[in-house]
């Protein structure tokens, strides 16, 4: 693609993206996902919703409840899929790795770790991968960042960059 063309659609995905609305986490268990989303995020229920549209069934086969969790400008969908009808994603699949948020300062992510390990050790919630959060790491130019995993084994990483 020239160089052109290239400038040309990234300006025009540019005019039609409004913005980021929100994550969507498939979830068997959404009553220990909300609390957890709550006591990690400070999350507030917004909505729930309990039926679904047919292009909603044929998408997520065996869902039952969805709810919106919001953390000021953060949003989480969270939805429950029935364990008997919901298909799980083949090992080679191409799919999200993680998800990073951004710390708003080194100390901040130091905080958001100590958080996680209180609640990974507080014994009231199911985790599905039993792995504690890594350590904080620094990079060579100063990038801070851990990994830890959600309550459903969904990967999120925690990073602070300097200068940003």
């Amino acid at each position: 693609m020239s160089s052109d063309l290239a400038g040309a659609a990234r300006d025009d995905a540019q005019a039609l993206i409004g913005g980021f609305h929100h994550v969507g986490v498939q979830t068997a268990e959404l009553d220990n996902s909300i609390r957890w989303y709550q006591e990690f995020f400070g999350c507030e229920v917004s909505w729930t919703l309990e039926q679904f549209s047919e292009l909603s069934h044929s998408r997520l086969p065996g869902i039952t409840r969805l709810a919106e969790l919001k953390a000021g400008s953060l949003r989480f969908h969270l939805f429950n899929v029935d364990p008997e009808t919901r298909s799980t994603v083949p090992a080679k699949a191409e799919q999200f790795q993680h998800l990073c948020l951004q710390a708003a300062s080194p100390d901040a992510l130091v905080q958001w770790r100590d958080k996680w390990m209180r609640l990974y050790r507080s014994g009231r919630f199911t985790f599905a991968r039993d792995e504690p959060a890594s350590g904080i790491d620094t990079d060579p130019d100063g990038m801070q960042s851990f990994y830890a995993f959600d309550v459903n084994g969904l990967e999120y990483e925690f990073s602070f960059f300097p200068g940003e």
